[in-house]
Formats: C-alpha cells, structure tokens, sequence
C-alpha cells in the first residue's frame, strides 16, 4: 500500500471513531487525483485533448479537482449540463449521449456548448429545427458506430454491432445530404466510442488507427473536413487485477508513433475519459456487523452494501479489499472473527445479489473492523440504489488537496 494511502486510512479511523454508530463511508484523496490526472495529461501528444466524463463522478470537489488539469467536460444529460454551467459557467463542455429530449437540445443551444454529439438521423433532424427556431448556429460532432473486424474482449461494447449508440455507419451519406437542409449546423468532425472497459493498451491502439484510417476514408470519399474527431473514452480499470493496471506509457509512446507515422497533426484528437480517471482515488469503507458461516462457507457482513457500492454487481468481479483492522472493543458481547480462511463479502440488502467480493481469503477479520474498498472513485456511488431498503447514505468525505499536504509535511 502506498504512502498515499495513510491519508485515507486515518481519515476512516477518525470517521469511524466518531461515529453514533456503525459507520460506512466513501473517501477521496484529492491530491491522488491532481497527480493521477496531471501525469496523464502531461503524456498526451500535442493535438491530444483530454475531457472528464462526469457520469463517472460529478461531485464538486471532484470537478473542481480536475477543472483546471483537463480540456473540458463531458456530459450526457441536462442535468449535468444544468450542473456543470452553475460550478463552471466557462469551462468548454460537450453534450453527448443517446436519448436526448427536445428539451435538452434547447438547453444546450441556448449554453453555447462547444460540440453536441448526434446520435441519430432523427436527433440531427430535431436540432437542426430547433436551430433555425432559434436562429442559432451550432458546431456538431457525429457519433458513428463502425463496424469491427473481430470482436474485443471488453465488459461493454458500444458499438461495432447493432447497439442503441450512434450512427450506422452505412447511414453515413443519408446523414450528411440531410445537413445539406441545415446550414445553422456546422459538421466539424465524428465522434467513435465502441468499447468501453480496454485493459490492453495494443488492442486500444489498434482500434484508434482503425478509427483514423476510416476517417481519412471518409474525408476522400466524402469531402469531409474534420477540425476534431473524438475517440471516447474506454480505458478499462483492472478491477480483477489491480497490479496490472492499463498502460498508460505504452499506450502514450504508441499514439506519438501512431500520429506521426500518419501525419495526424491536422486534427485535434479529443479523449473523454471517465473512470482511468477517478477510480484510483476514492475508496469504500464499511464496518463490519457480524461474521457467520453457512454450509461450509464465511460471511462477513458489512454496514452498507450494494446500494451503495454498486460498482462489483455492475462489473461482476470480486472488488479488491483489505481490513483495516480496529484495536478498540467496548460492546458487551464476544467479538466474532475469521482467521486464516475465504470469506464473502455482502451487506445489509435482502437479496442475495447484494455480495461487493466472494471466497477471498484473509488473515483476520473481526467485528468492528473496516474493510476498505479500493478503486471506489468511479461509477461507485453515483450509479447505486441509494434509496433501497431506506437505509441511510454513506458518509462522503474529500480530503483537500492541502490537507493531504499537511499530512506530508508533518
């Protein structure tokens, strides 16, 4: 465990220790996330944009984090759109996603966004219209699903097959002899997303130079001048096998190469990029409630669960874990523990499914302990059932970036 680490650690310990009761809490390092984000822009070739996902997290002091280190946001709805404008009225943001109502459409024309993503045949025709009602122009981005050679071993695929996101690439003419009618739209590029979930940063290469050869395709064939093309996001967190996380160098050192060797210099390639974010600086604690065995098997039940913690259930893995473990002991009962054997990890929901790791071997855990969930900073909290069972919200806690250098200096 990393120094980085500390911080959190003790910031669980306190938060626990002051508790009225059995405590569950989420926790961000904030300084984690600065340096995390800083590296990975810094590495970027030059005409390589990074943009934040906010669907990832779009808690404040997280946005306020990355809003000075990245290009813009990212978003997929109007109340992110709503959001983002009220805490960074000027920050450049752009507006994709399927399923946009007239009413969203409206709201982003009239928020200057930088690019709307089109989706479909039928959005491009309701924007343009609301467009000319407004007597408004606005720069767009067509979302196009592309057709893929083979398949790719991700947990999601966004496209190369039939999905509900983006345009059927052979709709591609159709799409561009309808924006002949709108002249208040202006077509400055394409955006693809097909995977979501890449570990292997070749595969991910590979997959960008298809991207750029079909465009360069497209240009010849169709006339296309691009300024942007945006690639998505898709980098995977290795939720199974943390020590082998996606590689961010290599990937790096192979876009340079891969800019070069095609003289890509005449477009800004933009990434918008979600969880490889964020999901490295927050963490999951929960206190643990009772320990009991069941046909052979040890339980460890946890305050809290999948309500709040949905991340393991959405991805089907076994989140990394590791106790923390809590000298005091005051309560009039005997305290249960398991030693030295696999445990499930499952919290307070009635239902089965409500289960954050299973038969993961540990060499103590007690009651009163904390298990703390790494890689919580993504998709965690913000896509649970908070409300299920009526159970009350976890704590959330961000440790500032200069409280995290105060802990450094003492």
């Amino acid at each position: 465990m990393s120094p980085e680490w500390d911080r959190i650690i003790a910031a669980a310990r306190r938060a626990q220790a002051t508790a009225d009761g059995p405590w569950c809490g989420y926790i961000y390092d904030l300084e984690i996330l600065r340096k995390h984000v800083s590296r990975l822009v810094a590495t970027l070739p030059a005409n390589c944009d990074l943009f934040y996902a906010i669907k990832a997290n779009s808690d404040y002091p997280i946005l306020d984090t990355l809003a000075p280190l990245v290009a813009g946001f990212e978003i997929a709805s109007g109340g992110e759109l709503a959001w983002v404008r009220t805490c960074f009225p000027h920050l450049p943001v752009i507006f994709g996603g399927p399923g946009k109502t007239d009413a969203e459409l409206d709201q982003a024309l009239k928020a200057s966004l930088e690019y709307i993503h089109v989706e479909s045949m039928g959005e491009l025709m309701r924007l343009g219209l609301l467009a000319r009602q407004h007597d408004l122009s606005q720069a767009i981005l067509l979302r196009i699903n592309l057709p893929l050679g083979q398949a790719h071993d991700v947990p999601l695929a966004m496209g190369g097959r039939a999905t509900p996101f983006g345009i059927d690439a052979a709709l591609l003419p159709e799409c561009l002899q309808l924006l002949e009618s709108f002249p208040e739209l202006r077509l400055e590029g394409v955006h693809f997303h097909l995977m979501s979930g890449q570990l292997d940063a070749a595969v991910h290469l590979g997959l960008l130079e298809h991207y750029f050869r079909t465009l360069e395709g497209w240009e010849r064939t169709h006339g296309l001048s691009v300024r942007h093309v945006n690639v998505g996001g898709g980098i995977g967190v290795n939720y199974r096998n943390p020590g082998q996380p996606f590689d961010w160098p290599g990937f790096t050192d192979g876009l340079h190469e891969l800019i070069d060797r095609m003289d890509l210099s005449k477009w800004r390639i933009r990434f918008e990029i979600g969880r490889y974010l964020t999901a490295s600086c927050g963490a999951y604690a929960m206190e643990v409630l009772d320990i009991k065995r069941c046909f052979g098997r040890t339980f460890v039940v946890g305050r809290g669960g999948t309500h709040h913690f949905r991340t393991p259930y959405a991805q089907g893995h076994s989140h990394p874990f590791f106790v923390l473990p809590i000298d005091r002991w005051s309560r009039p009962y005997p305290r249960l523990a398991a030693n030295d054997e696999p445990v499930t990890v499952v919290g307070q929901l009635c239902t089965p499914k409500d289960v954050l790791a299973t038969d993961i071997s540990v060499d103590q855990v007690r009651l009163g302990d904390l298990l703390i969930f790494t890689l919580a900073g993504a998709y965690a909290w913000h896509i649970s059932h908070h409300d299920f069972l009526r159970h009350p919200h976890p704590e959330q806690i961000f440790l500032s970036i200069q409280e995290c250098l105060n802990v450094a200096a003492e």
